[in-house]
């Protein structure tokens, strides 16, 4: 693997700002790619489906999106045949336990409360590296053309 293709999907400027500050310790190569809503996110998912866009290895999903929340995504993600082995780590705000049971009912593959600050994003995205780029193997995803 070249690189590890993220799709980041956050509607917060300041959370993409964290997360991309965060990544930046990661000894992968990654291109990060964001999303600032449900629709954009599905589009590009669409574009990499039709081969005109990488496939992304992994998608970081926020639930609180403007245009088509992230269960909406999440759900669209998982039904698609294509795009459903995509992981989809859903990081959000909400520690609910309805919207933790709602995101694993529709097959998300984690569930994260968001941290609370640099520090503490820099730990989770440690934990995020050392399992899903380190230590599990994700599927190889179609290539755009």
């Amino acid at each position: 693997m070249d690189s590890l293709r993220i799709l980041l999907v956050e509607d917060s400027p300041s959370d993409v700002r964290l997360i991309r500050e965060a990544m930046k310790k990661t000894p992968i190569p990654l291109e990060i790619r964001v999303a600032r809503d449900g629709v954009e996110a599905m589009d590009y998912l669409h574009q990499a489906q039709a081969g005109l866009v990488h496939c992304p290895d992994i998608i970081l999903l926020d639930l609180n999106l403007p245009k088509k929340n992230g269960r909406e995504v999440l759900a669209e993600v998982k039904a698609e045949p294509k795009l459903k082995q995509i992981p989809v780590l859903v990081m959000t705000s909400s520690k609910a336990d309805e919207d933790v049971l709602a995101a694993y009912s529709l097959n998300a593959n984690c569930y994260i409360a968001k941290p609370g600050d640099l520090q503490e994003y820099e730990n989770v995205v440690r934990a995020i590296e050392d399992f899903w780029f380190m230590t599990a193997t994700l599927p190889h995803q179609f290539a755009a053309a």
